[in-house]
């Protein structure tokens, strides 16, 4: 900004000196005339004397003033020059004032801008959507370094300087008189306005009820569903973001081994690396909650449940005991939504990452903890579903580090005694549903993690301990937040908690820790610190023997739980390893007993199989023969155009009266129908015999011998959803169009051959719309005679009433074959007069309804006549035309209409083989693959007792085989 200034007050300095020159000419005009005189050239020496002369006298009159009236200009020189120091003065003041103006504009600015800023909403949810890593650390480290470069560029005036510093200190000495005014104000007038709190809450509480309470709740509650909504739409497109990146990622190594084992010749084996011992366990415990969920078979694994009240310091333990701070917090609310399994390893490098992804998070970094964080929370929250505020499935993360001790824990939801308006109204009895079901495996161990600066009577978590371990021989009970508990609370009340003299339940071992100073940017060294420095000057070990130092400290309780949870291990794995044994037992006789010829398929496989058959399905379609494709175009394009001929076209055309009339009619409605609907119609026609002949091969596969009919399912889901997805080329609209109108414009047919079909295609059509027109006949004027006699069936009142009207209107077109579509108003009167002698009475609107199907029966029976006739009437056609004896427009209509319909299907049958089976390909593999990662999906589509027993045997083979390596390497460990 400051080298904008500079420039700006060159270009006026620059300016100021021009126009202080033009202003000194000006002024000076005649001194500026002797200059330019003198370099003329003279016209006459008489003249050039009596130039001279003048200038002369005017140059003395100018140098030597003017006496009398008190003023005289010394030399031109010096006096033009310091005219111009002048100008210049001025110019270099005007600049002091420009920068100092803008020095004092940019400190109000700035101040503008912080109360514009305060006022902004908060945006840090845009935090979570937006990327982070690295490459922004980076880049905001780049632009500090550009900036701190600049700034040691510009050398700034002191002068300059100090006028800015001063006009800064003006401006803060008004700011400060006119905030100390108004503070005077507002006292003066707080003196004449005084209202208790009693009034103030009297007030407030008419206000709060003179608002409905039902129609506040119907506004929050829809607020809340728009909220959920939008939340759902962001973390299903972060998922989906997320599951394509780990799929590049893993294509990317999948590209760089092939590279590598094309770059160097050679067959490269991969080594297999020796898992540590915890690793091992902590992937049988995942085989297992996908196994059994209930803790009611075989799952009796031991775990560490962390459970305890809201905010009682579950999770600051967990990271105690981890030695880094992995999961995000927050102001009294609730952030553990789902159970998040740690598995805590010993490794050379401070590491953790996910079980489903394979992207490490360094923890000696802040940007890696603080994207670990945001990642723990958005899978909480993509975890819940439905409206609810917590959910069952687990987030398995690994966690590797120096000193580390080996274990597995699991951290629950808070438990809580009330819940909060925006909270689901089952989430307290879920959250209990849900501790129970972890703390009632029978080797679980229990860390109980109660709040020592509350009154212990408020706790929650103890009596559900009690229930689930009243024995207390697998639970460990934690104080926390001694520090404040000291403070607040009798230290002979915290011993009396700590030797496990206060609360009724019962324990292995009693703890006391302190996991924080109430600091968010504390590290867990500084923690750490803090804590053996608090528990280096406790007054709770004035006396001494009532409480041992192993029983202080977050490093002794980790030695201890991981002590405890590796001897329940050792205790207790063989018998889950016997227990696999019988249930796969169990599991592969019954399969033999109902399969004993089918190979144990699991859902993955089976989709390959069903995947592979499906493609071959759409192989197959493009193999199809071309006569079949134009068969098939051929039938469905009649079948969309057909009612479009007869009842915008055939029909109102025939009602013209001429044969001239006809034709001129036809030309017309036929163009119109090119150009507008006939192009969307027709490939509207391709794309459903595409459609019918994909699926008519589905079909036929399924009544081979050899087909598996658990794929049904999964192949009509598969190819309705391409179906649907599926959609033609926009280009091929606008090529039928061409094509079409190209072909309508002939108006002559070529040949006899082409003459018999068109014959034979009117006929075929009209006998169609004659049978459908007779079945009309017969709803309306019910059965004939021998029918109703063979079944005993009678006439309605309507449809004897409906036969009346028809023997009238039969008169009418015996007596004029030619008769109009319409009927006149004379013949309507008298139709209804004859009724009326017989007693029918019926009105105009009646005798119009029956008119109507009894006409275009009477319609297509001249029509099919007039087809006969025209059959051996092409040679008086070619010869006499238009004029021809016999009227054979029927004819010709129908032969621009079919061979309208033979260029059309031959276009699609081309564009179906050439482009849209591949197109269908595609969809069908992106559907595939799509369906392929959704585990849901398969489970719903891929189902029966086949299916789910070659799953649990699967499953439970796999589960054998990695508890006996893990009691292998157990065993070899000892």
């Amino acid at each position: 900004m400051l080298r904008i200034y500079q420039n700006t007050y060159r270009r006026t300095a620059r300016k100021a000196v021009v126009y202080s020159t033009k202003v000194a000419c000006c002024n000076h005009s005649t001194l500026c005339n002797i200059t330019s005189q003198s370099r003329r050239s003279g016209a006459g020496a008489h003249w050039e004397q009596h130039s001279n002369r003048n200038n002369r006298s005017h140059e003395e009159f100018l140098l030597g003033g003017n006496q009398a009236r008190g003023w005289t200009i010394p030399p031109h020189s010096r006096g033009y020059g310091m005219f111009v120091v002048r100008i210049l003065k001025g110019a270099l003041k005007l600049r002091y004032i420009v920068l100092g103006g803008a020095i004092g504009g940019g400190v109000s600015l700035s101040k503008k801008y912080e109360d514009w800023k305060e006022g902004l909403p908060d945006l840090k949810w845009l935090e979570d959507a937006l990327p982070q890593g690295e490459r922004w650390s980076q880049f905001s480290r780049n632009l500090i370094e550009v900036g701190s470069v600049v700034k040691n560029a510009i050398d700034i005036d002191p002068r300059l300087k100090q006028l800015g510093e001063d006009k800064m200190s003006e401006w803060r000495s008004w700011f400060d008189n006119r905030l100390d005014d108004a503070i005077e104000a507002a006292d003066y007038q707080g003196t004449q306005i005084v209202e208790t709190k009693e009034d103030i809450k009297a007030k407030t509480t008419v206000a709060a009820l003179g608002i409905p309470a039902d129609e506040s709740r119907k506004k929050y509650d829809k607020l809340q569903s728009q909220v959920e909504t939008l939340q759902t739409e962001i973390m299903n497109v972060q998922i989906k973001y997320q599951k394509e990146l780990e799929k590049m990622e893993k294509e990317n190594r999948e590209l760089r081994q092939q590279y590598l084992i094309l770059k160097t010749n050679k067959k490269t084996t991969a080594k297999k690396i020796k898992k540590s011992l915890i690793d091992m366990y902590s992937e049988v415990l995942d085989e297992l909650s996908g196994y059994d969920t209930g803790y009611t078979m075989a799952d009796h694994l031991p775990r560490v449940v962390v459970v305890g009240d809201q905010s009682s310091g579950k999770t600051s333990v967990l990271e105690s005991i981890a030695k880094a701070r992995i999961f995000p917090r927050g102001s009294g609310e609730m952030m553990t939504r789902a159970p998040v399994k740690v598995t805590l390893a010993e490794g050379p490098y401070h590491v953790a990452q996910f079980r489903d992804s394979d992207r490490e998070y360094d923890l000696t970094k802040e940007s890696d903890l603080a994207d670990l964080r945001r990642e723990v929370e958005f899978r909480m929250r993509a975890s819940v579903r439905g409206g609810k505020t917590v959910s069952n499935e687990v987030i398995a993360m690994t966690v590797k580090g120096p000193g580390l001790q080996r274990m597995v824990l699991v951290d629950l939801p808070g438990i809580i005694s009330t819940m909060t308006v925006d909270m689901a109204s089952d989430t307290k009895d879920s959250i209990h549903q849900m501790t129970k079901h972890y703390m009632s495996n029978p080797n679980a161990i229990i860390l109980c993690i109660q709040d020592g600066s509350v009154d212990a009577e408020r706790s929650n978590v103890t009596d559900l301990v009690m229930q689930c371990d009243p024995l207390g021989r697998r639970t460990i009970f934690v104080l926390t937040k001694v520090d404040l508990a000291e403070e607040l609370a009798d230290p002979e009340r915290i011993r009396k908690i700590l030797s496990g003299k206060l609360f009724p339940m019962k324990a292995l071992g009693y703890y006391a820790v302190v996991t924080g100073r109430g600091r968010k940017d504390d590290s867990i060294d500084a923690i750490r610190q803090y804590e053996e420095d608090f528990f280096k000057n406790s007054k709770l070990f004035h006396r001494r023997g009532v409480i041992m130092p192993h029983q202080v400290t977050s490093r002794n309780l980790s030695l201890a739980v991981s002590d405890r949870f590796w001897k329940m291990v050792r205790e207790t794995i063989e018998q889950q390893a016997d227990a696999f044994k019988a249930t796969r037992f169990n599991l592969e006789t019954e399969w033999k007993n109902n399969f004993p010829r089918l190979r144990e398929s699991g859902r993955d496989e089976l989709f390959d199989k069903a995947k592979g058959e499906i493609l071959d399905e759409v192989v197959t379609l493009s193999q199809i023969s071309a006569k079949k494709w134009d068969d098939a175009l051929t039938a469905k394009l009649w079948e969309k155009l057909s009612n479009y001929v007869f009842e915008n076209v055939y029909l109102p055309a025939a009602q013209s009266g001429s044969q001239n009339s006809f034709n001129t009619m036809v030309d017309i409605k036929l163009r119109q129908w090119a150009e507008q609907a006939l192009p969307a119609k027709s490939v509207e026609a391709g794309w459903e015999a595409l459609q019918q002949e994909f699926i008519s091969l589905m079909e036929r596969a399924k009544k081979a011998h050899d087909h598996d009919n658990v794929f049904d399912q999964l192949k009509s889901a598969v190819v309705d959803e391409a179906i649907r997805r599926h959609s033609w080329e926009d280009k091929a609209i606008d090529m039928l169009r061409v094509i079409q109108l190209n072909t309508l414009e002939d108006r002559f047919v070529h040949d006899k051959t082409e003459w018999d079909q068109a014959v034979k295609f009117l006929e075929n059509s009209v006998t169609n719309k004659l049978e459908q027109t007779d079945e009309t006949l017969s709803q309306m004027f019910g059965p004939g005679p021998w029918t109703r006699f063979a079944h005993w069936q009678s006439l309605t009142q309507d449809q004897q009433k409906r036969r009346s009207v028809k023997g009238e209107l039969d008169k009418i077109l015996k007596n004029d074959v030619k008769h109009l579509p319409t009927l006149s108003y004379d013949e309507l009167t008298t139709v209804r007069k004859n009724l009326q002698r017989d007693n029918v009475e019926v009105d105009t609107d009646y005798i119009r309804q029956t008119w109507f199907p009894v006409y275009r029966k009477h319609f297509l029976q001249q029509s099919l006549q007039r087809a006969k006739d025209c059959r051996k009437a092409y040679y008086l056609y070619t010869q006499q035309g238009t004029e021809c004896e016999i009227s054979c427009s029927d004819v010709v209509l129908f032969w621009r209409i079919q061979q309208v319909i033979k260029v059309t299907g031959n276009a699609l049958r081309q564009q179906v083989i050439n482009r849209e089976a591949r197109r269908l390909d595609k969809e069908i593999k992106a559907v595939l693959d799509e369906f392929s990662d959704d585990e849901e999906k398969k489970a719903h589509l891929l189902t029966g007792k086949r299916v789910q027993l070659a799953e649990e045997l699967i499953k439970v083979r796999q589960i054998q085989e990695k508890l006996e390596e893990f009691i292998n390497s157990l065993n070899q460990e000892k």
